[in-house]
């Protein structure tokens, strides 16, 4: 329900972001303003979530700076959360995002706000390629999941 907040991921939202989930990265500028990015997302267990994070970006430079983030998550049903906490850098690029150029930060969950509302049920945030790159782009999202869930933190 809406405005429940516990202290770590709650098992519904570590369920669906174990094998990997399109977020939305959010961060705070140096003029205090928010920003937005998509990102990829996966849950290691019910205290550290990593995230993606594009090389030379306003969520770079806010991260180095501040280390603070949050991360929205929409899933199919009544899986919706806010999830925020403090992340350091883990991998300064995944390889299997080449040729981009993407980072790998891990953060350490404070809280996670359900933000679902009884008897509403949400469409999943998703990405949808381009026909002629679809192939190549969902076998790359599966490495870079399988790259950030590996990877020695």
């Amino acid at each position: 329900m809406i405005g429940n907040i516990t202290p770590t991921l709650p098992e519904k939202l570590v369920g669906y972001l174990r094998p990997g989930a399109p977020a939305l990265l959010l961060t705070s500028g140096a003029d205090g303003y928010s920003t937005s990015a998509y990102t990829w997302a996966l849950a290691l267990d019910d205290k550290r979530l990593r995230f993606a994070v594009d090389v030379g970006g306003s969520s770079m430079a806010n991260l180095q700076r501040t280390g603070l983030a949050s991360v929205q998550v929409i899933g199919p049903g009544d899986v919706s959360f806010l999830v925020k906490g403090k992340s350091r850098l883990v991998k300064e690029r995944i390889d299997a995002s080449a040729p981009y150029s993407i980072m790998l930060w891990e953060m350490d969950v404070m809280g996670a706000k359900d933000q679902s509302w009884t008897g509403v049920s949400t469409t999943a945030l998703m990405y949808e390629w381009p026909a002629q790159q679809r192939e190549a782009m969902l076998k790359m999202e599966q490495a870079v999941y399988a790259e950030m869930r590996n990877v020695a933190g």
